[in-house]
């Protein structure tokens, strides 16, 4: 009953064992993987990934880190895969100003002609934001991209600014941050959302919650992220990850 909505499954992290990867996940209770891209290369891969397996679906799109690699090619193509039926969002995108590894004014016209995109092909972003939340923010709303869907990838902001979010119609995935022991802001966010605007995914193969913090993150070990979300909103583990199912499910419009 699990959907991770955020696992680079094509990362070369699993370039050794993807299919056995892939297969725990489907024994350990996944129903749907996201599989996103993060430079024009990873969203090819996602895209056959996603052919390949029925329960794995694809985003594509260039995360801020490669702007500087954008053009106005990669754009059009990026058009063309997005055609695809199993491609269900643009992503991820947007601005990380805590690296700064392309120049900010390019991680802007990047940003915003991804969102572009994904209003033609009326298409929901996933969004990347480190320490950018004002302007991440400002360029959504002036792109009216909350009418095809804003999922705030990996939320790891204030509770005031998700509830900002969720009034204006994104929603907010969380991730295995919010089992650590330092993890207060995020579990005020989980305690301040309604269960309906709450997704889970696992970022694999980063970020790997308790009891798994250390090793690399794997779609299976999203039920520790489900477990702890089930805890602070006082539902059982199958009420949560049915709930975070079906929203997943109705935001990507999966049948």
């Amino acid at each position: 009953m699990l959907f991770d909505s955020h696992a680079h499954i094509d990362a070369s992290q699993f370039e050794h064992d993807r299919d056995l990867v892939i297969k725990r996940a489907q024994l350990n209770g996944l129903s749907f993987i996201l599989n996103p891209g993060a430079d024009f290369k990873s969203s090819v891969e996602a895209v056959k990934l996603a052919e390949q397996y029925d329960f794995i679906y694809a985003a594509v799109g260039v995360h801020p880190h490669d702007a500087e690699t954008m053009t106005d090619q990669m754009l059009i193509e990026l058009e063309r895969m997005a055609g695809h039926d199993k491609v269900k969002a643009i992503g991820e995108i947007g601005l990380d100003y805590y690296r700064d590894l392309s120049p900010r004014a390019l991680q802007q016209k990047w940003f915003v002609e991804q969102v572009r995109l994904a209003k033609r092909l009326k298409l929901p972003v996933i969004i990347h934001d480190r320490d950018a939340n004002d302007d991440v923010l400002r360029l959504l709303k002036e792109e009216h991209a909350f009418d095809t869907g804003v999922l705030m990838h990996c939320y790891s902001g204030s509770k005031e600014l998700a509830l900002q979010y969720v009034k204006l119609g994104a929603m907010i995935s969380i991730a295995g941050p919010l089992t650590y022991k330092n993890a207060r802001k995020t579990v005020e966010v989980v305690e301040a959302l309604l269960p309906s605007q709450l997704m889970i995914e696992t970022d694999a193969p980063y970020l790997s919650p308790e009891p798994k913090r250390g090793m690399r993150n794997e779609p299976m070990f999203v039920k520790h992220t489900c477990e702890r979300m089930a805890q602070i909103k006082g539902l059982s583990f199958e009420e949560m990850a049915k709930i975070t199912l079906e929203n997943a499910k109705q935001f990507f419009k999966i049948d």
